[in-house]
């Protein structure tokens, strides 16, 4: 039965990231034009100052896809391959906590899932590394910024499978609801202080070096060697507004993940319990369904 959870996850982790990608294709694409129009600006402003100053301009990186192929190939293929992905881990969750909840049904438990993946995988390590448009982050602290942001996913997924644990340890002593607000409470409390241990991205020795102590990589204005602003910094606006619409594309894949999934692991659930595949145990996590 796990094995069939599991390809229901990824189809439905597919069906995810495809509307995932449909979203972001609309709103958050045409604020990645508008970075990279923005880059290009500045990058033909430094080398004017740069050539006012004798300073040979760098060569500019040749582009080995075009935006057409970057925009529609590159990150719906991606998108769908990264929800088929989550789906698989979802789909081996979901069968962890089949019947080791309480008295979820078939179909609250995929959404209860769901939520927990998009909070502990994307969610709270956004938080402390927001995503970040193009013409946003040194090129020299890629790898940096790649480990930080992997630190701060296994801490929150970490801490929110110990929070469950605590809070199940915690719920004939104290109820399900003090529970429930107490491991809760405790999870927020330890991410905290994690957030506040792992540094900034503006802290980085290659952003300190060139740029000063900050709390962002976001650039700031260009200014010539008078000190006058020459080009500006990055629009507050389409930072702001690529960030939300982020957040969005992964709130629609986790919800369509949790949406889809749920009426095919209830269909099999009950086909099980229907045929006595897995006997006792199989009706028990089949019946909270029923009222769910």
């Amino acid at each position: 039965m796990e094995k069939r959870l599991i390809l229901r996850g990824i189809l439905a982790g597919a069906a995810g990231g495809l509307l995932a990608f449909l979203f972001a294709r609309i709103f958050a694409e045409p604020l990645i034009g508008r970075a990279m129009d923005y880059e290009s600006g500045r990058d033909a402003a430094q080398a004017a100052l740069d050539k006012a100053a004798g300073l040979a301009p760098e060569a500019a990186d040749p582009d080995l896809f075009s935006r057409t192929v970057q925009a529609d190939v590159g990150i719906g293929v991606g998108m769908v391959f990264f929800g088929m992905a989550m789906g698989a881990l979802f789909a081996v969750v979901y069968a962890i906590c089949l019947g080791r909840v309480g008295g979820l049904g078939a179909r609250n438990l995929a959404m209860l899932v769901a939520l927990g993946g998009f909070l502990g995988f994307y969610l709270v390590p956004f938080v402390k590394y927001p995503a970040n448009p193009p013409s946003i982050g040194h090129p020299d602290t890629i790898r940096d910024r790649g480990n930080l942001y992997l630190v701060m996913v296994a801490c929150s997924i970490l801490l929110l499978v110990l929070a469950v644990w605590l809070g199940k340890r915690l719920k004939e002593r104290l109820g399900k609801w003090n529970a429930t607000l107490l491991a809760a409470l405790g999870y927020a409390v330890v991410i905290g202080v994690v957030m506040a241990v792992l540094p900034s991205l503006g802290e980085l020795s290659a952003n300190v070096r060139e740029f000063g102590h900050h709390a962002t990589e976001t650039p700031l204005p260009l200014t010539d060697s008078h000190g006058r602003i020459v080009y500006p910094g990055f629009p507050a606006d389409t930072l702001f507004s690529f960030r939300f619409y982020s957040v969005a594309a992964q709130l629609v894949l986790w919800g369509v993940l949790g949406l889809v999934f749920a009426p095919m692991a209830e269909r099999l659930l009950a086909r099980r319990a229907a045929t006595g595949g897995d006997g006792a145990a199989v009706r028990a996590r089949v019946e909270p369904a029923a009222g769910a």
